[in-house]
């Protein structure tokens, strides 16, 4: 692939003074002088773009498809006298792919680092769609006893592992393959395919529910959503392989340095990692609390049936998608700082009415209170994708962000639909969830405001990207 035309392409629309001049691998690298930059090439920025995307799409359906599954899978694989024991057996299976993720990011992002981002991308495709499929193959407790659900938590721990090396390479790969000023349009296409992903995986869980009902759900239906995994996988890798490495990439490699461990960002990335912890962390919360728990919410605590009230989230998901790359475009106008703190703070203000009207039913109330959750939420979905990335320098962005954002995603994000149904049965209130969210927003509205504004900077450790209609003045 290293010749192919792909590679041609993006050289061509390179200065060749630039070609020819490395960028220091050294963190601390001062600014590019004036006259070095990066001129992108349209068509490979939206292949990237959509290479990177559909495998985001492809791992929250993965994860959607367990979540709107939840107490089908419960009923397969815990069978037990208590539906509130057998839900949270299968809201701790959710949650155990969460607590490896830190793992694959500690694996996967240094490596990405160290030998490209296009191929472990590569690689956790791979691994993603074969550990997803496969879950679609467990025989069921009633069949293999113990060994159903032990196989159940060894593939979602392959799933999460896997996903450890996703988000902050295809984050790092949009963001280093689009032109500064762009950054926050293209990188919104990122979570649009997390809720392409999530979509998809709440649109065939209705209808097979629709069409099968319960009885033939739990008897067989559930397997059909983990299957389509196969294909979706074969797809996305296919995109994947015919795409370069991304521009800052190939040109820091030009001059071989020492690799940078998972020890070595630990020591030297530590206070933006914070950063990149506390941001990733209360977004992850939002963001869960609505995609993942609210079905799950609707169901067990409000007695809507599956279709109803994930039929509602569709209907919420698909207005946030008419608008997330909008606001994308808006963050490259006004900044990333603005739009993340009317997110943040939209969480706090609007999370307990959010749940107020959801605990009044019906379905005007219902759509309502899911709106209120996701206006604040879609705000945080169109800009996280190209702020965190910019947090890091060039020669650690992968490794350092995979590993900040999992973690994150790992102690907050993952165990959210556990930790809110823990605590409405703790507490017996149903608005337990709402100041959990918002208190999360509280400490991401703080973390907003230590961050410095990146919106049309070029990345740290890489020369100015200009679009060609940039370079030329058109």
């Amino acid at each position: 692939m290293s010749g192919g035309p792909a590679r041609r392409r993006a050289a061509d629309t390179e200065p060749p003074a630039e070609r020819n001049r490395p960028v220091p691998g050294d963190s601390t690298a001062a600014p590019a002088p004036h006259g070095r930059v990066t001129v992108t090439d349209e068509r490979l920025v939206r292949r990237a773009v959509k290479a990177a995307a559909l495998g985001n799409a492809m791992e929250w359906f993965d994860f959607g498809v367990y979540s709107y599954l939840a107490v089908t899978i419960g009923d397969v694989f815990f069978p037990s006298g208590d539906g509130t024991v057998r839900l949270l057996s299968s809201l701790a299976t959710f949650a155990v792919a969460f607590l490896v993720r830190p793992l694959g990011g500690l694996f996967f992002g240094p490596l990405g680092d160290r030998v490209g981002r296009k191929r472990v991308l590569a690689l956790t495709m791979v691994l993603m769609a074969a550990g997803t499929f496969a879950i679609g193959l467990i025989p069921s407790y009633a069949t293999a006893g113990f060994w159903a659900p032990v196989l159940l938590i060894v593939l979602r721990m392959l799933q999460g592992f896997s996903t450890g090396g996703e988000y902050g390479g295809a984050a790092t790969f949009i963001a280093e393959y689009a032109p500064d000023k762009r950054r926050g349009y293209y990188g919104s296409f990122l979570e649009f395919g997390t809720l392409a992903g999530y979509v998809g995986a709440a649109g065939l869980v209705t209808v097979m529910g629709v069409w099968l009902g319960g009885d033939g759900m739990r008897e067989w239906g559930w397997r059909v959503p983990f299957l389509v995994a196969g294909p979706l996988g074969l797809v996305g890798l296919y995109l994947r392989l015919r795409l370069e490495d991304t521009p800052a990439f190939r040109r820091l490699a030009e001059k071989p340095v020492e690799a940078v461990g998972p020890a070595a960002i630990l020591r030297t990335q530590w206070p933006r990692l914070t950063l990149c912890v506390l941001l990733a962390g209360a977004y992850g919360i939002t963001d869960y609390t609505l995609l993942s728990y609210l079905p799950t919410y609707l169901t067990d605590r409000l007695g809507y049936d599956d279709t109803h009230g994930t039929a509602v989230l569709i209907v919420t998901m698909l207005l946030l998608m008419c608008v997330i790359t909008g606001l994308g475009r808006l963050g490259d106008r006004v900044g990333r700082k603005p739009l993340l703190a009317a997110g943040m703070g939209g969480s706090v203000v609007l999370s307990v009415p959010a749940f107020l009207l959801l605990g009044q039913g019906g379905g005007p109330a219902v759509l309502g209170g899911t709106l209120l959750l996701g206006l604040p939420l879609v705000c945080l979905l169109a800009t996280m994708s190209a702020a965190l990335p910019a947090l890091f320098p060039t020669r650690v962005r992968y490794g350092s962000l995979s590993i900040g954002y999992n973690l994150a995603t790992s102690l907050f994000g993952g165990t959210t639909p556990l930790i809110t149904t823990g605590l409405i049965h703790a507490t017996g209130s149903d608005l337990a969830p709402a100041w959990y969210a918002a208190g999360a927003a509280l400490v991401g509205l703080a973390a907003v405001a230590c961050m410095k504004e990146t919106a049309g900077r070029p990345l740290e450790g890489s020369p100015p990207s200009v679009s060609a209609q940039e370079a030329t003045g058109a």
